[in-house]
């Protein structure tokens, strides 16, 4: 399921830096790493805005720049330009994009856990209950393909629910119990209901089929990893070392997020950031074994049509 944050997906505006997002504007005497969310600041972004905060960037001698959405292109587009040196991307847009013929890498993983679920009214006690009911979807692609996946795996048929495209408003539409269920995210909206009190169901997706694929990975243009791989390994290694920031310190990794994403609900994000923490990967490191059941998995469920290249995809000789 392709999106990430808690929050509305945006996209990106960015100043675009020389040399693939690894240039110098003159405030540094550092090469400058430019790195674009996918959306608002969220507690999956902690260990990369505490890598900035704490200078690990400087320790392995670059600049990090983090880029949050704006009003211009998203961080896929932006990366694949060469505009921008690393990206954060969900691992199920990694694959469309390439099926499409963008040539991105995924060069390390945040989270070592599948984020995505159907979550639920409390009424429905399994996924198969959903046939007859109506659903919510954003409108992405890939939520027919991980809807249809999960009740098939109970035994469910999709063509016997109503989708509703809702876009990202699926907290607000399980509160108001306008639809009966939504692909979204546990560690985000899942998190956010049960913070208003709404008692709801979770059918994760690697409960209903699904290898423990990476829900989110960091990736380059393969023509900025050919041109500076010694400056997309020095980012590697610094938001590595904020895995570890932000685990020893997790207050002061709150009250940063809770800034970026310009929200005063720090108690949301402390639950947001305590959920998703134990999914830090240490070391960022791709596990080829669980890549390679990822990638039939992608096929098995329909979001793509053809197995994705695996040794094209990833480099897993970067993050260890």
């Amino acid at each position: 399921m392709a999106r990430i944050a808690a929050l509305p997906a945006f996209v990106l505006t960015l100043v675009a830096a020389a040399a693939a997002g690894c240039g110098g504007d003159g405030r540094s005497s550092l090469p400058t790493v430019d790195l674009a969310l996918d959306f608002t600041p969220n507690a999956v972004h902690a260990p990369i805005y505490a890598a900035v905060r704490r200078g690990f960037d400087r320790a392995n001698g670059i600049d990090l720049r983090i880029r949050q959405p704006g009003g211009g292109p998203d961080a896929l587009k932006l990366v694949a330009s060469g505009r921008v040196a690393l990206g954060v991307l969900d691992i199920g847009d990694l694959a469309i994009a390439r099926r499409r013929g963008v040539d991105i890498v995924a060069v390390g993983e945040l989270v070592n856990r599948p984020l995505a679920a159907l979550i639920a009214q409390p009424h429905i006690r399994r996924p198969r209950d959903l046939e007859g009911k109506t659903i919510g979807v954003s409108g992405l692609p890939s939520d027919p393909a991980f809807v249809k996946a999960i009740m098939a795996h109970d035994g469910g048929d999709a063509r016997k629910v109503r989708q509703l495209t809702i876009g990202f408003a699926a907290v607000s539409m399980l509160l108001t119990r306008r639809v009966a269920a939504v692909p979204a995210f546990w560690n985000a909206e899942g998190v956010a209901l049960r913070r208003r009190g709404r008692d709801v169901r979770e059918f994760r997706i690697d409960d209903f089929g699904a290898p423990p694929y990476p829900e989110v990975v960091l990736m380059t243009a393969r023509s900025t990893l050919r041109r500076h791989r010694d400056r997309v390994l020095a980012a590697l290694r610094a938001i590595a070392a904020g895995i570890e920031e932000v685990r020893a310190r997790p207050a002061a990794a709150v009250r940063q997020i809770a800034a970026a994403a310009q929200t005063d609900d720090v108690t949301l994000i402390r639950a947001q950031l305590d959920a998703v923490a134990p999914l830090f990967e240490p070391g960022l490191r791709l596990n080829r074994r669980i890549i390679e059941r990822w990638a039939d998995f992608q096929v098995r469920i329909g979001l793509i049509d053809r197995r994705p290249q695996v040794d094209r995809a990833f480099d897993f000789s970067l993050a260890r």
